[in-house]
């Protein structure tokens, strides 16, 4: 077991003391991370004490310590999963063969650009979150966004000390940039789109922290197979704080479900204008909100046919998520994936194409199965309140800017349409104007232990081992 240096500057279990060239660098880099955090991150709350939890062990039987801390303090630091023995590559052409502790030059600019492709994704979330604080529905879910926060924040230093101990020179003008673009920025924004999508609402950071960072344990599972072993080993110990992430997703999207079907029932109308009178949100609005996200998630897995995710998997760079457990051929040398994609204006086609070209395609639908897990819980609630409403997954062709389908006019069935019909019918299945402005509406802070704003259902249980109504965030 690989003990963390957890009173050193930056807390590693990477032996840094033992490379002064390398902690001196990291050092230098880490003023340049706390301004940042201080001008991109959380809004006005440098000052408060936070109920967080701080990873102190890579020991999945107790990894973490629960205490109050103001965020500038937090404890961040480079946490590698411990070393598997002889560990060998799982997929590919490579198969059987020992990981690489180096980047094997060969793979040297592909293994850089997925590092600081998810690395970019780190620091975006903050950006994207930063003021939800102020309209935060109670202390209990002001604590969980700043949970998620600072582990976002510790997952970029988890990327920026790959860039720093294995890509020289080039690896630091990378880690630099992580810090430089800004989500929504037009002139140096993220890497990929959804990160640059406003989150201006509790709606949409539980939507996010369902469908998008579940994107990110997909993409995670994915790296923690690959044959360079310190990528694998520290995408492995990110899994662990990437779970509580999904989890505030569904248990927030949960809640509006609960209280919503509380409204319709004191109420006794389904009705979504009077849903929204009655300070409560619409279930048509919720699928809509649902709809966007999903999408946009969605398009984060690439184009479903890609000469780079073949070549990912041939050279044990980047597998596919559970690789040595849920597949049987981890060759896949001659094996064929049906694909469907447009044909002519209104047809579908169906074609074989090379397993290994269609492998994000084969991810995205481990995630979508995945996405499922939670629909079925929100709908249970619905049909024990005895409400004809199903809350639905749209079809992947829905809505998408990246594949086969991008630019596709496709109802949420999956059925082609017109460009015409479209543009008359997409905003009874994605959010208006008018929707998000009622959301918006709605957001008031609240800040007294144990109240809860009107449009969502409190928490059933607290944090570690204190109450919902614990005073998790003094102002």
């Amino acid at each position: 077991m690989t003990s963390i240096a957890y009173g050193e500057r930056i807390p590693n279990n990477v032996a840094l003391a033992d490379n002064k060239v390398l902690q001196r660098a990291l050092e230098h880099w880490q003023p340049r991370f706390l301004s940042w955090w201080k001008e991109m991150g959380p809004s006005d709350f440098n000052a408060a004490e936070v109920y967080l939890r701080t990873a102190t062990s890579v020991d999945a039987k107790g990894w973490a310590t629960y205490g109050s801390v103001m965020m500038p303090d937090y404890r961040w630091g480079i946490f590698l999963a411990d070393q598997i023995p002889e560990r060998k590559i799982g997929f590919g052409d490579l198969l059987g063969q020992p990981v690489w502790h180096q980047v094997p030059g060969e793979h040297r600019s592909t293994l850089r650009r997925l590092i600081v492709t998810q690395g970019d994704t780190e620091p975006a979330s903050v950006e994207q979150q930063r003021l939800l604080g102020h309209v935060a529905p109670s202390i209990y879910d002001l604590r969980s966004l700043f949970q998620i926060n600072v582990e976002e924040g510790r997952h970029l230093w988890a990327m920026v000390y790959l860039l720093h101990a294995y890509f020289g020179r080039d690896g630091r003008e990378e880690a630099e940039a992580l810090l430089e673009r800004h989500s929504g920025n037009r002139d140096n924004p993220r890497i990929l789109n959804t990160f640059n999508e406003p989150v201006e609402d509790w709606l949409s950071l539980f939507m996010f922290t369902y469908f998008t960072d579940r994107d990110g344990k997909y993409q995670l599972k994915c790296l923690a197979e690959s044959g360079f072993d310190p990528l694998a080993r520290t995408c492995r110990f990110m899994l662990t704080e990437e779970a509580y992430h999904m989890s505030v997703g569904m248990l927030g999207l949960g809640r509006v479900i609960k209280r919503t079907a509380e409204v319709m029932k004191e109420i006794g109308s389904d009705d979504p204008e009077a849903v929204r009178r009655a300070g409560a949100i619409d279930l048509p609005t919720f699928q809509r909100y649902l709809n966007f996200w999903y999408s946009s998630s969605l398009d984060l897995f690439g184009s479903e046919v890609s000469s780079n995710a073949a070549t990912t998997f041939a050279n044990g760079i980047k597998g596919r998520p559970d690789e040595t457990t849920a597949f049987e051929d981890h060759e896949i040398r001659n094996a064929t994936f049906a694909l469907e994609s447009p044909d002519g204006e209104t047809g579908v086609r169906r074609e074989d194409v090379p397993m290994r070209n269609a492998v994000n395609e084969i991810v995205r639908g481990a995630y979508i199965g995945d996405c499922e897990v939670g629909l079925r819980l929100w709908n249970r609630t619905l049909s024990r309140a005895n409400i004809q409403f199903e809350i639905r997954l749209p079809s992947s062709r829905f809505n998408r800017t990246v594949g086969v389908w991008a630019g596709n006019p496709v109802d949420p069935s999956g059925e082609r349409m017109s460009n015409e019909a479209w543009a008359q019918r997409k905003a009874g299945w994605l959010p208006s104007e008018s929707d998000r402005a009622y959301v918006k509406g709605l957001m008031k802070r609240v800040t007294e232990p144990g109240k809860v704003a009107g449009w969502i259902a409190p928490p059933e249980r607290g944090v570690g081992t204190h109450p919902p109504d614990y005073e998790y965030v003094r102002l």
